[in-house]
């Protein structure tokens, strides 16, 4: 067996435009990562490559997808989204509930679509 090893290199100007986006400077984008604001802008000047991990830890906060951060693809959505039940209790119960019943999901998503204006 062959181990496959995954490597992403982090694109800085992404990087800026995806903290700027969030509209937050250098020391409030490391306090949001919980890092020092040097070992952040070391990040984004390019003095210093993250790991994978941390590549994947700073999208999720910058609500960007890794791919876009590497500059492998043109979309910033991520494909999940990490919700947390200690700060979006509502949110987490509400998803937890929607897994559970597949009827209430539909019921939910027809809602929804009624409120965005979009046809069920």
């Amino acid at each position: 067996i062959v181990k496959k090893e995954f490597y992403m290199t982090l694109d800085t100007e992404r990087l800026l435009s995806a903290r700027q986006s969030l509209r937050l400077n250098k020391a409030e984008a490391a306090k949001m990562l919980n890092m020092s604001a040097m070992g952040y802008g070391r990040y984004e000047n390019g003095q210093r490559s993250p790991s994978y991990q941390t590549i994947c830890f700073i999208a999720r906060a910058f609500n960007v997808s890794p791919e876009y951060l590497c500059g492998e693809s043109v979309d910033s959505d991520p494909e999940t989204i990490l919700i947390d039940k200690k700060t979006d209790t509502e949110v987490f119960e509400m998803v937890d509930s929607l897994q559970k019943d597949k009827e209430l999901a539909k019921r939910l998503v027809s809602y929804y679509n009624e409120l965005k204006g979009r046809p069920s």
